[in-house]
């Protein structure tokens, strides 16, 4: 296991940055959505090193920071109007439609970062540390088990009323096509997969590309706009 003697990361860094994010995006904004999700997540974990409950607080919070890392270049490529990566393009094209629910903009935000962000940040955590997946698996599990139980809070907050969701309503059986326990399985074996192709630069890049391909088509239809 790695250890985490006078180790710091720029934890607070990355969640000012979606802080300022919070406050500068419109509240109905689809980035903004899937923001206000993704910075209590990560505040989350930053309570959850605090009070040690993180077996390897180093690997912990490399895993935060190399994960945050990632959404916030696809934020950064889009305000600098080059083109993030696949998996995050539809939630920057569909942002500002009016058809598309607030569970729709967070729940495509979250498969883009656990269907492939995850898998990546796991690989770069362990170029960082020098370790193999298998030492940072609980931390990846604890971070996954924090996502599982917010994921329950944010349908909570953001699915409409039952007088609205009905069986017959789309919404509801979108809801039922996607499950983050699933994405998060696939999610360690996408890393596990990448870490053993390293060294094979080409097939490692053309794993990452497909994985990112399919990443946003998963995300596209999770946005697909829906009736009132």
């Amino acid at each position: 296991m790695v250890q985490c003697e006078q180790f710091t990361t720029p934890v607070d860094a990355v969640i000012s940055r979606m802080r300022a994010l919070d406050s500068a995006l419109p509240a109905r904004d689809g980035l903004a959505v899937f923001n206000r999700v993704y910075l209590a997540v990560t505040e989350a974990v930053d309570r959850h090193i605090d009070r040690g409950r993180f077996l390897d607080a180093r690997a912990a919070i490399t895993l935060d920071v190399r994960f945050a890392e990632r959404y916030l270049a696809a934020v950064d490529a889009a305000a600098d109007e080059r083109r993030p990566p696949a998996c995050w393009r539809p939630l920057f094209q569909f942002r500002h439609h009016p058809g598309v629910r607030p569970l729709q903009f967070a729940l495509a935000g979250i498969n883009a970062h656990i269907g492939h962000d995850l898998a990546l940040a796991v690989v770069d955590t362990c170029r960082t540390l020098g370790c193999e997946p298998a030492d940072v698996e609980d931390e990846f599990d604890r971070v996954g088990d924090l996502l599982v139980s917010l994921e329950e809070r944010i349908r909570e907050d953001l699915m409409p009323g039952p007088d609205v969701l009905q069986i017959a309503d789309p919404l509801t059986h979108l809801l039922g096509a996607w499950s983050l326990e699933r994405a998060r399985d696939a999610t360690w074996t996408a890393a596990r997969a990448l870490w053993a192709l390293r060294r094979l630069p080409e097939v490692a890049e053309e794993f990452t590309d497909r994985l990112d391909a399919a990443v946003g088509l998963a995300g596209r239809m999770l946005l697909t706009p829906l009736p009132d």
